[in-house]
């Protein structure tokens, strides 16, 4: 129990930026469910779940609609295509680190692999135990996010226009990080401007999925480039 505590305390510090966009994030989008006649329950179970902002904000405007399975079913997936890239980076890091990986595949959320991605374990905790950690805390924050915005959404009266902004806000800071924590800003700027070129191109209907193959081929591509200057 003492090495679990250690374990937690020295990975709390790397989750703070998420701690303090999971809560607000999370409270808002129990104030968006609850606004749908959903009870604390439902968040407390999709947040266990399925552990998604994008994805649960995407299914409340789903079950508002009466959207049919085959279609929550296709949106779902190409909203969360993107993952299929995060995993592919994170082949390295999850390497040889026993069954719990099965658990960090399911919470690889943007912002868990913004610090998975970037930081390095402390000295005297193992790369699986430090994954592990910072992948259930966040997974905590955003449960505890959620679920009070649904006990206090079904209380309390809110007005929830634009109030999926704050994922958006989120976003923002952690790109802002990433910025900070590299000084090789390439990967970035790749990242920033094929995503522009697609959406004039294709449209903004049709310009994700074509923009992340873009931008993943490129960086696979020049990753031996970046690898070999962070060895300098």
């Amino acid at each position: 129990m003492g090495n679990l505590f250690n374990i937690l305390k020295k990975s709390f510090r790397y989750t703070l930026p998420v701690l303090f966009g999971y809560i607000p994030l999370g409270f808002a989008f129990g104030i968006l469910l609850a606004s749908k006649g959903y009870g604390p329950e439902w968040a407390f179970f999709m947040s266990v779940i399925i552990f998604s902002g994008t994805g649960q904000y995407l299914i409340v405007s789903f079950l508002a609609a009466g959207a049919s399975i085959p279609h929550v079913i296709l949106m779902t997936f190409l909203l969360h295509f993107r993952y299929f890239f995060y995993g592919l980076s994170m082949i390295d890091k999850y390497h040889k680190i026993g069954k719990s990986k099965w658990y960090m595949i399911f919470g690889l959320t943007d912002e868990t692999y913004a610090i998975l991605s970037t930081e390095t374990p402390p000295k005297d905790i193992s790369r699986g135990a430090f994954y592990t950690a910072v992948t259930f805390m966040n997974h905590c924050y955003w449960i505890i996010g959620s679920t009070l915005g649904a006990i206090v959404g079904n209380i309390l009266p809110f007005n929830t226009k634009g109030i999926e902004f704050v994922m958006t806000a989120l976003f923002a800071v952690l790109v802002v990080e990433q910025w900070k924590a590299h000084k090789n800003h390439i990967p970035a700027l790749i990242g920033f401007v094929i995503p522009i070129i697609s959406l004039v191109i294709l449209g903004s209907e049709h310009f994700l999925i074509p923009a992340l193959l873009a931008v993943s081929v490129i960086l696979m591509c020049m990753r031996p480039i970046f690898e070999k200057e962070e060895r300098l």
